[in-house]
């Protein structure tokens, strides 16, 4: 049967809130955990995950849109599942209440809806935090005329106490507000989690070969941070260029633009894999404010590295070929998921892709072996470093975090393989908060 996707309930006084964003569309694989919307009340914004895997189907809620808490605003369908355009009746009889008109979606949100006034700002699509429009509501602020400091351009609580705070003194100037485009940046990017504290430093995640940056969503259903989170596509991965530099430290260059072009200030940087050796290369080089580093099964730290699945893993175009070399990513097998394998599929088909990472491969892993060092420069860091690994790593061995220095501290994990950030999510995520909090 079909899992109904519901609006939850986020504080006592809740009995409705708005869908501000959805991350999926219809008909889109989606993962349990993975953000599926966020909601906006009266009090706070919060994301929404997916309560299981599946087909997400028959979405009956669109963007600006009020629902009653425990209502049905999607379901998730299993792989091979059959369905209609007619969706099951949800938990809630009450109709929605709309502050738009909504998309023209089959289920029980056909009828006829009644409108609910909305403030300008919502209707003009000012991206801000429910208690930034209540601050500029009692001031009189125009959040047309305020500019955002958070991720995308979003309008923060010290941004209207600012534009308030000019009020007092002169005529406020009239602020530019960011456009809703993404930033120019070197390379893909994108905001995994807004965050519900902007003091807070973001957490920076890299990705490993092969990857790209929509692997860490699921890490993200292993607990909750505060922190904003925003992740990138490495050259030759994801929705970034097919170009592969030379050398590490270009593609270091490359990253930190992309950074530059999101955000200025303090950065936590989280990497895997490849990427973690890319992280490293950033921290040494300091030309960012990173406050903390942390690295899970990183490169460029030893040699060895399992030639064999490289090849074969980029090689794959077929699922049973592809699963196979998945299977040596893991000890617990049932992290390779349906939604998982398809995904990961679909780049293998992309041929242009696996040619760029083809590249990626001759160059920092030409015959077989690593020939990117970063472990000096790992020990000149004057930062908190945290190295993770799997102890049944079968494509880059644990041993390789012996002899790091003392004040680097290491966790390795049993009957964990090359993804510790999916079989021990729950604890990476604990280790993440730990080393936020420490440097907030």
């Amino acid at each position: 049967m079909p899992v109904e996707v519901i609006l939850p309930k986020v504080d006592m006084d809740m009995e409705s809130g708005q869908i501000s964003r959805w991350y999926a569309k219809d008909g889109d694989a989606v993962t349990k955990g993975q953000v599926l919307f966020e909601i906006e009340t009266d009090k706070a914004a919060m994301e929404v995950d997916a309560p299981s895997s599946g087909i997400l189907r028959n979405v009956t809620a669109a963007e600006g849109t009020t629902v009653p808490v425990g209502q049905a605003v999607a379901w998730i369908f299993a792989e091979d599942e059959a369905h209609t355009a007619a969706t099951p009746a949800s938990r809630a009889e009450a109709p929605a209440l709309v502050t738009q008109k909504p998309t023209s979606v089959p289920g029980p949100a056909d009828a006829q809806l009644p409108a609910v006034a909305t403030s300008a700002e919502r209707d003009a699509g000012i991206r801000a935090t429910p208690l930034a429009r209540r601050v500029a509501k009692e001031a009189g602020i125009d959040l047309a005329s305020v500019s955002g400091s958070g991720p995308k351009g979003r309008i923060q609580k010290k941004d209207v106490e600012s534009g308030v705070r000019n009020d007092a003194v002169a005529k406020p100037a009239v602020h530019v507000r960011p456009t809703a485009v993404e930033p120019e940046a070197a390379l893909h990017a994108s905001w995994l989690r807004e965050g519900k504290n902007s003091e807070l430093a973001p957490l920076v995640l890299i990705h490993g070969f092969g990857s790209d940056l929509n692997s860490w969503r699921p890490m993200l259903g292993g607990g909750a941070l505060d922190n904003p989170i925003l992740a990138i596509d490495l050259p030759g991965h994801g929705a970034s260029t097919h170009n592969i530099p030379d050398d590490l430290h270009t593609i270091a260059s490359l990253v930190e633009q992309t950074i530059a072009a999101y955000h200025s200030g303090p950065i936590i940087l989280v990497a895997h894999s490849f990427g973690g050796a890319v992280a490293t290369e950033m921290a040494a080089r300091s030309h960012l404010d990173i406050r903390a580093l942390i690295l899970i099964a990183p490169a460029g730290l030893g040699p060895e590295i399992n030639s064999a699945f490289i090849s074969g893993f980029v090689r794959a175009r077929t699922e049973p070929s592809l699963v196979a070399w998945m299977k040596q990513l893991v000890q617990d097998e049932s992290i390779l998921t349906k939604p998982f394998i398809e995904a990961t599929l679909a780049q293998s088909r992309n041929v242009a892709l696996r040619e760029a990472q083809q590249l990626v491969a001759d160059r920092f892993f030409a015959d077989g072996t690593q020939v990117i060092d970063v472990r000096q420069s790992l020990g000149s860091l004057s930062i908190p470093v945290r190295v993770i690994f799997g102890a049944a790593d079968r494509v880059i061995p644990a041993t390789h975090a012996a002899g790091l220095p003392g004040e680097i501290a290491v966790h390795l994990f049993a009957a964990t393989g090359h993804m510790p950030q999916l079989e021990q999510r729950e604890k990476i995520m604990r280790i993440l908060g730990e080393v936020s909090r420490s440097v907030a």
